[in-house]
């Protein structure tokens, strides 16, 4: 059986958005939180979980996460406060000429 793969956005205490994949959204944020997850994290602490959703398998979900940072930081934020399940749901209100 595949895993499931999650897409998730964790906001520094700066306030940036930080997106990653994985299939265990708890256990990746506790790495992030202990140094262990991607340098970009490192000392911006604390870490909170802002945004996540299931994203289907892990090639699926790398497609969603290029997606995703490719997006200005106002569109991650409408991403976020959608907090919608569904990445597909929500990603024509996030392109470009629709982040008004």
């Amino acid at each position: 059986m595949t895993p499931c793969w999650y897409l998730y956005l964790i906001r520094t205490d700066g306030g940036a958005l930080y997106t990653g994949v994985t299939t265990d959204v708890s256990r990746r944020l506790e790495q992030h939180r202990r140094g262990r997850g991607a340098k970009a994290l490192r000392g911006k602490g604390p870490l909170t979980l802002a945004f996540h959703c299931a994203a289907g398998d892990r090639g699926n979900a790398l497609r969603w996460e290029y997606r995703i940072k490719q997006l200005t930081h106002r569109q991650k934020e409408q991403l976020v406060a959608s907090q919608s399940p569904s990445l597909e749901s929500v990603w024509p209100s996030l392109l470009p000429g629709n982040d008004g």
